[in-house]
């Protein structure tokens, strides 16, 4: 059984059994992906002209991160929102909730940064003065320019909007595996909807949740690089500009790939193993 994009399958005994037996096998591409990367990093530091590369493309690592970790929060808040009106028993709020997801996952995530940097922020703009054309004419505020909105907010604001669309399925996934017996109980025990929200559903769905969001996560991480077309300053503009400058593309772009598979990779080892201390934490209270 599948659901939409990075909605969690309901697994098999064989798919268990067989993600046991990974999860128990000797890492040996660990072993291996940490050497190469202990040698990589080695060559870089002993070398002048990589060393260099790296010392320019790292500072656009805390723009990465910057927008990565807003971006993904917001998308996060949002697509909880979306599947909550999904869920919802108004026909309307399910309606507008369908319409939402499939019209944004059907907008590639390029084409999103581009329409809402150069059609959504104009537009925005011009919305603004029109509603408060009253106090501008009386002096009390000032009329706002496009420039006023900068790139980098233009670019978490279409990450935000077109990684909600898929988080909300996610959360819609989980919400739906909670057993409706639970569900019942809360009822009989008298708690409201959103104590039976946040003290029973929440709780049991975010279990279902935590892999396919965190998965999300990482490919926001790797999405985090379009920002790079509106000349945001993050890991890939600055390689672009440093090439664009130096001609050194070979050495670059290797410096920024190899930035990416440590951020991404990390990242990946972080998440797998707070999804085993989860089971491990289930498996305990289940005995």
């Amino acid at each position: 059984m599948t659901g939409g994009p990075g909605a969690p399958a309901t697994p098999t005994r064989a798919m268990r059994r067989r993600n046991a037996s990974s999860d128990t096998d000797f890492p040996y591409w660990l072993v291996a992906t940490v050497i190469c990367a202990m040698a990589i990093a080695a060559f870089i530091i002993s070398n002048d002209l990589y060393r260099q590369v790296l010392i320019v493309i790292s500072k656009g690592i805390r723009t990465t991160v910057f927008v990565t970790l807003v971006a993904f929060a917001m998308a996060s808040l949002l697509g909880l929102l979306i599947a909550v009106m999904g869920l919802s028993r108004s026909i309307v709020l399910r309606q507008l909730s369908r319409f939402y997801v499939e019209i944004i996952r059907g907008v590639p995530i390029l084409v999103l940064l581009f329409y809402i940097a150069f059609v959504g922020a104009p537009a925005f703009v011009f919305a603004w003065n029109w509603v408060l054309t009253p106090l501008r004419d009386a002096g009390i505020v000032d009329a706002l320019l496009v420039r006023d909105l900068s790139l980098l907010w233009r670019a978490i604001i279409a990450l935000t909007i077109g990684y909600s669309a898929f988080i909300s399925e996610v959360f819609r996934a989980g919400i739906l595996a909670v057993s409706e017996g639970q569900i019942e109980a809360a009822k009989a025990l008298g708690l409201t909807g959103w104590q039976r929200f946040r003290l029973i559903v929440m709780p049991q769905a975010m279990r279902t949740i935590l892999p396919p969001l965190g998965n999300d996560f990482v490919a926001m991480v790797k999405d985090s690089s379009l920002v790079s077309v509106l000349g945001v300053a993050d890991i890939t503009q600055m390689g672009k500009v440093y090439a664009s400058g130096s001609f050194r593309f070979f050495e670059t772009y290797s410096i920024v790939a190899y930035i990416y598979l440590i951020l991404t990779i990390g990242l990946s080892l972080m998440l797998r193993a707070l999804e085993r201390r989860l089971r491990r934490a289930e498996g305990r209270r289940g005995n």
